[in-house]
């Protein structure tokens, strides 16, 4: 299964690396400033920055595994972006 998510902020590259080194103290990730992926072991996020977007595509085996990483990047997100009013708005198929 797949869910995906983006957020207009001109932040997008520091916080994608925010969350990329932040996830990188427990789990396997891999960045640059506009790209990262991290595996989380249940389920994996792609997340793509460019200058006004950071978008979200994550694949889990199911709904459940899914709404894990959902809640890990909505939380965190919102802990690093707390000066922004940022809302992950996500779409499974």
């Amino acid at each position: 299964m797949t869910m995906k998510a983006s957020v207009q902020t001109d932040h997008a590259s520091k916080y994608l690396q925010q969350l990329c080194k932040h996830f990188a103290h427990k789990v396997s990730v891999q960045y640059t400033p506009e790209k990262g992926d991290v595996d989380f072991g249940f389920g994996n996020c792609l997340m793509t920055a460019d200058e006004k977007t950071l978008s979200f595509v994550c694949h889990a085996d199911d709904r459940p595994r899914l709404g894990k990483i959902e809640g890990i990047i909505s939380i965190h997100l919102e802990k690093f972006a707390w000066r922004e009013d940022l809302e992950l708005k996500w779409n499974y198929s």
